[in-house]
C-alpha cells in the first residue's frame, strides 16, 4: 500500500433520502449532472479526481488546498444554478467537508482516520456551506484563496478530542462569511388552522369559524413544541378545496387543521379534522359539541379540550412516523418530537429508540443546541428510572452533552434547564444547580422546562411553598404540553412537600392515567399515601412499582440520584414502612 497526503473533499447532498424518496428520478438525474459536471469541467479545471462515489456524495482528492476550494465553490454555484425553478422541498444543496489528509491507498480505496475524519468534518457544513479542518485552513491565503470564519473547537461523532474547523467561501465585500440562516432551525412540527366553515347561509354565522380558529390558534400557540401559523396567513385559505400542498408549500406547514360546524339553538357541533400536508392524509377527526356562548369566554372549554385533542394527535402522528420509519427518512420534526416523546413512554423499546432518534438529529444538525439538551435529558432520565447499569458513567454523558451544547450556543436556556437539572437530581450540588436555573431563566423568562426544573429544586432541598408557585407557573406557560404527565407528576410532588396530600395524590394519579408504567410517579404517590395513613392503598402502589423495578430496595433507590434532599428521605421512610427491604 502507498501513502499519500493530499486534500480531500467529502460532499453530498442534505436530506437526500427524502427528496429521493418525493422525487426519485428528478433528484437522480440533477445528481448525475452535477457529477458530469464535476468530472469534465471543474476537477480538471483545479487538479482534482473523484476517489470514490458515496452514493449521494462523492469523496474529492486534489493536489492543492487552493483548487479544493475553487472547484469546492463551482461546485456549489452549479448546484444553485440547479435550484433555480425547482420547488423548495425538492432543491439539491450540497454539504462539503475538506481537510489536509494523510491516508494509504491499495488498488481498490483509501483508508486511515484522516479519510473518516473529513467525512466527519462535512457533517459541520450546512445547506450550500463548506467547512474546513485547521490543517487545510493554514494552506490557505484569507482574503485571497477565501473568505475564512472560524468556527473554534468543534466536537466531532466518534472522534475523541474536539477538532478546530472553519467555515469558508469565495472572496467577497465582507472579511468573515455571513452565515446563511440567521436563526438556528426550527424543528418544531408546524400547524395551520383554516377558518372553519359553516354549514348555514346565515351571515352571522361566518364570524363563528374565525371564533374557533382563533381560539385553536390561541391555546395552541402556548404549547412550546409546536410552531403555529398565524390567522392572518391562513385567513387566505378558507373555503378553498385541496389547500394541503398549498399550505405546505405557501405557509412551510406540516399540518392543518380545519373542520366544519352547525350552530343552532345557542348551541353548536364542531366537526374538526387534521391532516398531514405532506401525504394529505388525514391523521385524525372529532366530533365536539357545546354552547355557542362558551366560544367567547376566555376560558373556553370546547376550545382548550379542541386544542388539547388537536396537539395530542399531531405529536401521536409525529411519534408514530418516528416508531416505524427509518431514521434517515424521517424530516427532523419528526425526529426531535418523537425523541422526546419516546424518552417519556414507559416502554424500554420506545426510551431506546428515543437516543437513536436524537443521535440522528445530532448527526444531521451537529451544530444545534437542542438537541444535545434533550440527549442530556435522556441520560438523566435513564439513571432516575433505574435503567442505567454505570449511574456515575451516564451523569458525566449527560453533562459532556450539555457542555457541548452550550459551546454552540452559551445562552441556550432548555440546556440551562438541563445541566441545573443534572447537578439538582444525580450530583446533589444545590448550589450549581441554583446558578444553572436562575441563567436559563434570565436568558428566557418563558421557558417552561426552567420553571419546572427550579420547582423539582426546591422540592428537594426545602423550599415547599416555592416549589408549588414554581410549578403552576410553568403549567401556566406550557398548559397543553405533550409531556403533561410529567408535569403533573412534578406538581403531586410540590404538593407533597407542603403537606397537601389529597391533592398531591390527585395529580399523581392524573399523571398515572396517561403514564401508568412511570416508576417516579408511583413512589410520588405512596409517599403521599404512607403520610395519609392510606396504607392499603400504598400497598397497592408499592405492587405497581416493584412489578417496574423488580428487586428494588431502600437502598437501591437511594443510589438513583441526590440520597441526601428531603424528598428522598421521605420517601425512604414510606418505603420502610412498607416493609421493602432495606438491601
Amino acid at each position: 500500500m502507498a501513502r499519500n497526503t493530499k486534500v480531500l473533499l467529502v460532499m453530498d447532498v442534505v436530506e437526500s433520502v427524502r427528496i429521493m424518496e418525493q422525487d426519485q428520478d428528478g433528484f437522480v438525474r440533477r445528481w448525475q449532472q452535477l457529477v458530469e459536471e464535476a468530472e469534465q469541467n471543474v476537477l480538471p479545471l483545479h487538479g482534482g479526481r473523484i476517489v470514490k462515489s458515496l452514493g449521494d456524495g462523492l469523496m474529492l482528492e486534489f493536489a492543492s488546498a487552493q483548487g479544493c476550494v475553487k472547484a469546492a465553490f463551482a461546485l456549489h454555484q452549479f448546484a444553485r444554478q440547479a435550484n433555480v425553478g425547482v420547488t423548495p422541498e425538492h432543491q439539491m444543496h450540497l454539504r462539503m467537508g475538506g481537510h489536509l489528509a494523510s491516508f494509504v491507498t491499495d488498488q481498490h480505496d483509501i483508508y486511515g482516520t484522516d479519510v473518516n475524519l473529513t467525512s466527519r468534518v462535512s457533517t459541520l457544513a450546512g445547506p450550500g456551506e463548506m467547512v474546513v479542518s485547521s490543517e487545510l485552513r493554514d494552506e490557505l491565503a484569507a482574503g485571497l484563496d477565501a473568505d475564512v470564519e472560524d468556527l473554534g473547537d468543534c466536537h466531532l461523532k466518534h472522534v475523541e478530542k474536539p477538532v478546530r474547523a472553519y467555515r469558508v467561501g469565495p472572496v467577497g465585500h465582507a472579511p468573515v462569511i455571513p452565515a446563511p440562516h440567521t436563526l438556528p432551525p426550527d424543528f418544531r412540527p408546524t400547524i395551520a388552522v383554516i377558518p372553519f366553515e359553516a354549514r348555514s347561509n346565515e351571515p352571522e354565522h361566518f364570524v363563528i369559524g374565525e371564533l374557533i380558529a382563533d381560539g385553536v390558534i390561541a391555546q395552541l400557540s402556548r404549547s412550546p413544541d409546536i410552531r403555529v401559523i398565524s390567522r392572518l396567513s391562513t385567513t387566505a385559505f378558507r373555503g378553498r378545496t385541496s389547500v394541503m400542498p398549498d399550505v405546505e408549500s405557501r405557509l412551510g406547514a406540516s399540518f392543518v387543521l380545519s373542520g366544519s360546524y352547525i350552530a343552532s339553538g345557542g348551541k353548536i357541533l364542531i366537526i374538526a379534522e387534521l391532516a398531514d400536508a405532506r401525504t394529505t392524509q388525514i391523521v385524525w377527526a372529532e366530533r365536539v359539541s357545546g354552547v355557542t356562548d362558551d366560544l367567547l369566554q376566555a376560558q373556553s372549554e370546547l376550545l382548550n379540550s379542541l386544542a388539547a385533542a388537536t396537539a395530542r394527535a399531531l405529536i401521536d402522528a409525529e411519534v408514530q412516523q418516528s416508531l416505524v420509519q427509518p431514521m434517515p427518512r424521517l424530516d427532523s420534526s419528526s425526529l426531535l418530537l418523537g425523541g422526546i416523546s419516546m424518552m417519556h413512554r414507559s416502554s424500554v423499546r420506545d426510551f431506546d429508540r428515543s437516543r437513536q432518534a436524537l443521535d440522528a438529529l445530532i448527526e444531521r444538525h451537529g451544530r444545534i443546541a437542542t438537541p444535545r439538551a434533550w440527549l442530556a435529558k435522556w441520560y438523566i432520565m435513564r439513571i432516575i428510572r433505574g435503567l442505567s447499569q454505570t449511574p456515575e458513567e451516564d451523569a458525566r454523558m449527560a453533562l459532556e452533552q450539555t457542555k457541548r451544547a452550550l459551546d454552540i450556543e452559551p445562552a441556550n436556556a432548555l440546556t440551562l434547564a438541563v445541566e441545573g437539572h443534572a447537578y439538582c437530581q444525580l450530583l446533589g450540588n444545590f448550589d450549581l444547580a441554583a446558578l444553572r436555573l436562575a441563567q436559563s431563566i434570565e436568558a428566557n423568562p418563558n421557558e417552561p422546562m426552567a420553571w419546572l426544573f427550579k420547582s423539582v429544586a426546591s422540592t428537594m432541598w426545602g423550599a415547599p411553598s416555592d416549589a408549588v408557585s414554581e410549578v403552576e407557573y410553568a403549567n401556566a406557560l406550557s398548559p397543553i404540553d405533550p409531556l403533561k404527565y410529567y408535569f403533573d407528576m412534578l406538581s403531586a410532588a410540590a404538593l407533597l412537600t407542603v403537606n397537601d396530600h389529597s391533592r398531591a395524590i390527585q395529580y399523581a394519579r392524573q399523571s398515572l392515567k396517561a403514564n401508568r408504567h412511570h416508576a417516579p410517579t408511583m413512589r410520588v404517590l405512596l409517599t403521599a399515601q404512607v403520610e395519609a395513613s392510606m396504607v392499603e392503598d400504598a400497598k397497592s402502589t408499592l405492587a405497581m412499582l416493584l412489578a417496574e423495578t423488580p428487586g428494588m430496595s431502600v437502598s437501591s433507590y437511594l443510589a438513583i440520584g441526590s440520597a441526601s434532599s428531603v424528598t428522598r428521605q421521605r420517601c425512604a421512610v414510606a418505603l420502610r414502612a412498607l416493609g421493602l427491604t432495606e438491601h
